[in-house]
């Protein structure tokens, strides 16, 4: 029995194409000491694996052709050299872009029997810990103030602006097609959405935001940021979280007019962030998560294709806007 992998064949330059990864057959992995096998049964496209192929995060470690392609996946134990981990238990983990995948036990979550697992790659998984932690830690918005999200009907964006209304917020989502902005306001309840492709961007933003921007959630730097600096309130605050304007291309936006003088003149607090450096906090915020799924005060968008060999041009699609919610590549069909 083989083990069908997405490989990196060629870092990209220029825009990522599908022609960039290769599907291949590698040995079934084992179960080396204090390590399960995982079969994996989904997992989740990000914009911010984008990133680590251009070698622009260095979290992500230096991208190189001929590796399986990274992303967090879940998936069911099928065997265990684990004390507390047992064959049939379902867990998040690195798995990769691959049917199987051997890890080291510190490295994997057992997902509780009552979650659904497909939760662990949306709200309760890396995209909605860094919702949580980016927008209730890192900027901590305050009922009645007015939140700004960019990329705001993407994986991350769009969990963000529900747990700015939890919070009491008036929420403006930025997004890249009326239809987006649509779904934001009637589905997930954003007071207020603007297309940043529109000609009129900058004037609609600014009726969007009549009070200003206290809070600024940005996904994508490059023109939307700066315009953000141009609307946010003395005291404001930006989370950075995400840079998805500079991650599909070999000539990045320069970036914003307005650094330092807006930051100093509004006494701005800009400040950039990790998940990772909020691990021993993840079991508090997937509490208070999974508890406003259970509530309707969050709802979880996803998309979805089937098998490997669809992965490639769905994240091809997804560096594009294509997507509406956590893109999910399902293996268990």
């Amino acid at each position: 029995m083989e083990n069908q992998q997405v490989l990196i064949e060629r870092l990209p330059s220029g825009k990522l194409q599908a022609e960039d990864y290769r599907l291949a057959d590698a040995p079934m992995p084992e179960a080396g000491a204090g390590q399960v096998l995982i079969k994996t049964l989904a997992f989740a496209i990000t914009a911010g694996t984008r990133a680590g192929l251009q070698g622009s995060a260095s979290y992500a470690g230096a991208p190189s052709a001929g590796r399986v392609m990274n992303g967090s996946g879940v998936g069911e134990v099928v065997a265990s050299n684990a004390p507390n981990i047992a064959v049939g238990d379902r867990v998040t983990a690195a798995t990769g872009w691959q049917q199987y995948a051997a890890m080291d036990a510190e490295h994997v979550t057992v997902i509780d029997p009552a979650h659904d697992p497909i939760h662990y790659l949306g709200p309760m998984g890396v995209n909605g810990l860094t919702a949580y932690f980016g927008l209730l830690d890192v900027s901590n918005p305050q009922a009645g103030e007015t939140v700004m999200v960019s990329a705001a009907a993407g994986s991350v964006g769009h969990m963000v602006g529900q747990m700015a209304k939890i919070r009491g917020c008036e929420v403006v989502g930025v997004c890249g097609s009326d239809d987006k902005g649509r779904l934001l306001v009637e589905q997930l309840g954003f007071d207020r959405s603007v297309n940043y492709k529109d000609a009129n961007y900058r004037q609609n933003l600014k009726e969007a935001t009549p009070n200003g921007v206290d809070v600024y959630f940005d996904n994508t730097g490059g023109m939307i940021l700066g315009s953000a600096l141009f609307r946010m309130n003395v005291g404001g605050r930006i989370s950075c979280c995400g840079v998805v304007s500079q991650y599909d291309t070999n000539t990045p936006e320069p970036g914003p007019k307005g650094v330092p003088g807006l930051l100093v003149n509004n006494r701005l607090t800009m400040r950039g962030f990790l998940l990772f450096d909020y691990a021993e906090r993840y079991a508090e915020a997937r509490e208070d998560i999974y508890s406003w799924l259970n509530s309707g005060q969050l709802t979880s968008l996803q998309d979805e294709v089937v098998g490997l060999a669809a992965a490639p041009n769905a994240f091809v699609d997804l560096l594009s806007g294509g997507n509406v919610g956590t893109r999910i590549v399902r293996l268990d069909q």
